[in-house]
């Protein structure tokens, strides 16, 4: 069975490769690869790379939460902490101008 290796390994490989500060040989014994899988790699970004540049990002899309009593609750228990919270201010407050 052949080994799988994630996009972030295969990048941070290729861009030791590419930043030339070690042999093909250093950086296979390092990441224990291959010679040839490390110029596969380092080819491949140079191929690559520009479509990183060319994508369009928008904003992250998030799930859109169809529950409202869980929305409710939420806010119920954030208004719950920020009471208390205000509260223990409060009181530290006090403790600081009795000295």
């Amino acid at each position: 069975m052949r080994k799988q290796y994630s996009s972030k390994f295969k990048f941070k490989v290729a861009l030791s490769a590419l930043r030339n500060e070690q042999t093909a040989a250093e950086l296979a014994s390092q990441f224990e690869v291959s010679v040839a899988q490390i110029s596969k790699w380092k080819n491949d970004l140079l191929q690559n790379g520009p479509e990183i540049f060319t994508k369009k990002r928008g904003p992250i899309k998030l799930e859109p939460v169809n529950d409202p009593d869980h929305l409710l609750r939420e806010i119920g228990q954030l208004k719950v902490e920020r009471d208390f919270l205000a509260k223990k201010y409060k009181q530290i407050q006090l403790r600081g101008n009795d000295s």
